[in-house]
């Protein structure tokens, strides 16, 4: 997905407040995917991925000095974690999230961050 289309699907979701199906998703940063969550309630709208990519970069781009965890972390297309995301939707309320899988030497860890049109950027890669 392009960063006009992540940001028409960010606008897209109006609603003030997340519906009961993904209210326990708390996500404005990157966050776990709590223990519990039934992920077959939210389905798969599209992806961050390059195809083009077979070792995406691990760089992470934080011009203001956020951190990988804050939640005004830029949403930054071509950088970590966004280069490995897939885009998800709430099934029920249609609001819009990014997941990518962590991967470390004796873990994995599903992660989750809710997609807000404000932090999207497209910055060089």
């Amino acid at each position: 997905m392009t960063a006009d289309e992540l940001i028409a699907l960010a606008r897209a979701h109006r609603a003030a407040t997340p519906c009961t199906r993904c209210q326990s998703l708390v996500c404005k940063g990157w966050e776990s995917v709590p223990g519990g969550f039934d992920l077959s309630r939210l389905s798969r709208v599209g992806t961050l991925r390059d195809p083009q990519a077979d070792d995406p970069t691990l760089d992470e781009y934080h011009p203001a000095g956020t951190g990988a965890w804050s939640a005004d972390a830029p949403i930054a297309l071509g950088w970590f974690p966004y280069n490995r995301c897939d885009v998800w939707q709430c099934s029920a309320c249609a609001r819009p999230f990014l997941r990518y899988t962590e991967v470390g030497g004796y873990y994995t860890d599903e992660r989750i961050r809710e997609l807000q049109a404000h932090l999207v950027v497209q910055p060089p890669t």
